[in-house]
């Protein structure tokens, strides 16, 4: 207390200048409507900066719960596509029964860890077998096809990417449902595939969309790439095309793992297939 006083006392001229000095102002402001207007609006124009600066604060902290709920929503909405359904001719003759089954569910997920620079890469998300997620699932996101589940602990999945050297996933050309398969390019570029062995009758074009065919773990229609190059494979007899990827993986945050409920049957069924070849 006694430094605080000694302190006061030392400098008692320079806060009585500024005591008075703030008085003045006060005085000044009040008493000239001008005046009085200009600092009203240049005080509202600051706490409004401040508030606006606040609030994008606030935005920014809750961006990742936004984000959450939008994928979340995202993966409720692609449940009830038309794709997702098959149709059940038996189920025709039940009057309160839909001939609508669902085929496909999708659980969504965040990613915790992606490469794209590598030969072989790897994404893993934040969800796994507790929620449903096994080995050999497909992975899309928003944008297009990103991959399949390799393996699966309790809360995580590690998802092998369509930037793989041994990723193959069935494909066709969009126009004319001509089918191939695409895989990642030789050029390792996280922007570009080849779709291959598509039949020497098609006539595809430049920048035609290359989708998903149903054949494999996805449903149809999923957006692969669009073709960026045409060239034909040596000896004419099938077309492969390089394609520019959908998919932006360097900017990858959400996916949607695709539930076929009729994989597992399918698998057995033609596994069997080749054991009685």
């Amino acid at each position: 207390m006694r430094n605080l006083l000694v302190f006061f006392s030392k400098y008692n001229a320079f806060f009585l200048f500024l005591v008075f000095e703030i008085l003045s102002i006060v005085i000044y402001i009040n008493y000239n409507s001008f005046q009085k207007a200009s600092f009203i609006n240049s005080s509202n124009e600051i706490t409004g900066n401040l508030y606006s600066r606040i609030n994008n604060f606030y935005s920014y902290l809750s961006l990742q719960e936004v984000n959450d709920s939008l994928a979340t929503e995202n993966a409720r909405l692609r449940n009830k596509l038309k794709s997702s359904f098959y149709v059940d001719t038996i189920a025709k003759h039940k009057v309160n029964d839909t001939v609508f089954k669902q085929q496909y569910e999708y659980i969504v997920a965040r990613v915790v860890n992606n490469s794209i620079n590598k030969v072989n890469n790897y994404i893993t998300i934040n969800k796994g077998a507790k929620y449903g997620i096994a080995k050999g699932m497909g992975v899309i996101c928003n944008s297009g096809i990103v991959g399949k589940v390799v393996n699966v602990s309790e809360d995580f999945s590690i998802i092998q990417s369509l930037l793989h050297k041994d990723s193959q996933f069935s494909a066709m050309l969009a126009d004319n449902k001509e089918i191939g398969y695409v895989e990642w390019g030789e050029d390792f570029d996280p922007q570009q595939a080849v779709l291959k062995e598509v039949s020497n009758n098609a006539l595809p074009k430049l920048g035609e969309a290359v989708i998903t065919s149903g054949f494999s773990l996805f449903p149809s229609g999923i957006p692969i790439g669009k073709i960026s190059n045409l060239h034909t494979k040596t000896g004419g007899y099938a077309l492969n095309m390089e394609v520019t990827l959908s998919v932006d993986f360097g900017k990858l945050q959400y996916v949607n793992v695709v539930i076929n409920k009729k994989a597992k049957q399918q698998m057995e069924l033609e596994a069997q297939q080749k054991k009685n070849e």
